[in-house]
């Protein structure tokens, strides 16, 4: 017996360390408990013991939508501090998860081997960024009527430190660069206000000679389309967002070498 209680108290020190974990002990001893209490209960009739046996059924349907929920929703959020040793662990964890959901919106994945590089990526990134502390470095404005379309990708470069200011109009763009300063512009196409609004966009900027990199994230990757967009005097277009992410990441290293 005390040879069983020390595999299951190793046990649980090991399945403790993340909110994974957490759940699988909690319903251990959930059914552990209702296993003494069926026992003691053996005299009850039926239906004496239909609250307990409705309980047995209907507590794992309950915590298997929880799960679900958590892995859909929040899936940041079931690593334990262990799994974060160290901060390439993390941010390869974060870089995975995101861009993997984010390429999964157009059945593509994320290999690897881009991961690896990826990783490689963002820790030069975040070495070189934590050497200068101006606050504007680490803020990226992005343009999109539809912002929810591109959580997973922000989520993604927020794992290096970076931070999100959200427009949903070329004129509210307009009014927060006029105020801020940003380490770099992301934009979609087509908003309410216009088919071609990047553009619009991007090439008021650039007339008042603001500099900024800018990158267009769209439905089209097409070489035409790249071409145009440095015509406009930007910085890359794209609708991968495995491309997008080294293009800012990059561009972020850039400017604060400069």
């Amino acid at each position: 017996m005390n040879n069983e209680l020390k595999k299951f108290l190793y046990a649980s020190n090991r399945t403790g360390r993340n909110p994974l974990g957490i759940i699988a002990l909690f319903l251990i001893l959930i059914y552990g408990l209702a296993s003494l209490v069926t026992a003691f209960l053996a005299d009850l009739t039926l239906i004496e013991r239909l609250p307990l046996i409705y309980f047995l059924i209907i507590f794992p349907l309950f915590i298997l939508f929880a799960f679900l929920w958590l892995v859909s929703k929040h899936s940041d959020k079931l690593y334990g501090p262990r799994d974060f040793r160290d901060e390439e662990n993390y941010v390869r964890i974060q870089i995975a998860a995101n861009l993997g959901a984010a390429k999964g919106k157009t059945q593509d994945s994320i290999s690897e081997a881009d991961i690896k590089r990826l990783v490689e990526l963002a820790v030069e990134s975040d070495s070189k960024r934590a050497k200068k502390l101006d606050g504007w470095r680490r803020q990226i404005l992005w343009v999109d009527d539809r912002p929810h379309n591109n959580i997973y990708e922000r989520k993604a470069l927020e794992a290096l430190g970076l931070r999100f200011t959200l427009s949903e109009s070329t004129n509210e763009a307009i009014n927060k660069l006029n105020n801020n300063k940003f380490a770099a512009i992301i934009s979609d196409m087509g908003r309410r206000e216009g088919p071609r609004e990047g553009y619009v966009l991007l090439d008021g900027l650039r007339k008042e000679g603001n500099r900024t990199p800018f990158f267009i994230y769209a439905s089209s990757n097409a070489p035409e389309h790249k071409e145009e967009t440095r015509s406009h005097g930007g910085d890359g277009c794209t609708n991968d967002p495995q491309e997008l992410f080294e293009m800012v990441t990059r561009a972020v290293i850039e400017r604060q070498d400069t």
